[in-house]
């Protein structure tokens, strides 16, 4: 049993939603928030342990919609989840057709031994797939504190499962201001059942 506890990964959402929880529209980001795509990118590839790196899940829609230039990611395993794509795309590693099998590649060797973390940066549906999941644990959604036009929205989640979180660390607590635009970096926890 120890050997598939030491094979348990975090399961980690980052997202960042308007007011109504809105977060892309027509496959891109409505806004345009530099210093908060930097914590976007930042966050995803920090690992506390040297030679570990981070699986991070996208959906086919979000990683065509990541500027070209951010790759390669420092410490990051790049995974497209997605059953139209067929070959994996240019600068990804891995292609998965289903949740399931993003897990086992994680879990499993020869990945089990070096991955830290998995991140998941959507869409709704893969949101949804890491909420239900036992391993996820944290949810960074960034409040950007404004209205856009949406087509796609972060899933409902219950916020007394996982609670906001009060000085965060790494996780700065006050307001940001980006051309015109307020937003607030936030964290939420699962609470753990006893």
């Amino acid at each position: 049993m120890n050997i598939a506890k030491e094979m348990r990964k975090p399961i980690r959402l980052i997202a960042a939603a308007c007011r109504d929880m809105g977060i892309g529209k027509n496959g891109q980001l409505p806004w345009s928030l530099p210093k908060e795509f930097q914590f976007f990118l930042d966050t995803i590839t920090a690992v506390s342990t040297p030679g570990k790196n981070n699986l991070i899940v996208w959906g086919r829609v979000s990683w065509f919609s990541c500027p070209e230039k951010v790759f390669p990611l420092a410490n990051g395993i790049n995974v497209v989840l997605s059953r139209k794509l067929k070959s994996v795309p240019t600068n990804a590693h891995y292609l998965c057709k289903d949740f399931g099998s993003v897990i086992r590649l994680a879990s499993e060797p020869p990945l089990c031994h070096f991955v830290e973390t998995i991140w998941l940066l959507g869409g709704p549906e893969i949101y949804k797939e890491g909420l239900e999941h036992p391993w996820c644990d944290l949810i960074y959604l960034t409040d950007i504190m404004a209205d856009f036009d949406c087509d796609v929205f972060f899933p409902k989640f219950d916020r007394n499962v996982f609670t906001k979180q009060k000085g965060f660390p790494g996780v700065p607590d006050e307001i940001h201001e980006e051309n015109g635009i307020k937003f607030l970096f936030q964290v939420f926890k699962k609470e753990t059942q006893s």
